[in-house]
């Protein structure tokens, strides 16, 4: 079986979130690794709102496919390997493929689990 999530994010929406709730915001949905990854790019917004649609794509594909009841956005990590998005999620093995775009003023993001 084949399960499918995505998402779309407004960059400025994410901006705003994090201008005003900094730390609080980021550590309740991101990694450190993750914050490390953003923080170090020339527009940090655009990459926390990727990786935000990212998480949001994923969590989708994964309660439409039932291996999990709930799983919170810290739970899902995506790292970039030779800037690819790879998924890490400890209480999950299945295979998760993730493509994340984005533009100035919009990220998007397409999970497929195959199970």
């Amino acid at each position: 079986m084949i399960y499918l999530g995505t998402d779309i994010v407004e960059v400025r929406r994410i901006k705003e979130t994090i201008n005003l709730k900094k730390d609080k915001f980021l550590n309740r949905i991101f990694t450190q690794e993750e914050i490390k990854y953003c923080e170090s790019k020339r527009a940090p917004a655009i990459h926390f709102a990727g990786r935000f649609a990212g998480k949001e794509a994923i969590k989708k594909a994964i309660l439409s496919s039932g291996l999990l009841k709930r799983i919170s956005m810290k739970d899902i990590e995506i790292i970039s390997v030779k800037n690819i998005p790879r998924v890490s999620i400890q209480s999950l093995n299945n295979y998760i493929e993730l493509s994340i775009s984005h533009i100035e003023d919009f990220a998007t993001a397409t999970a497929i689990i195959m199970k």
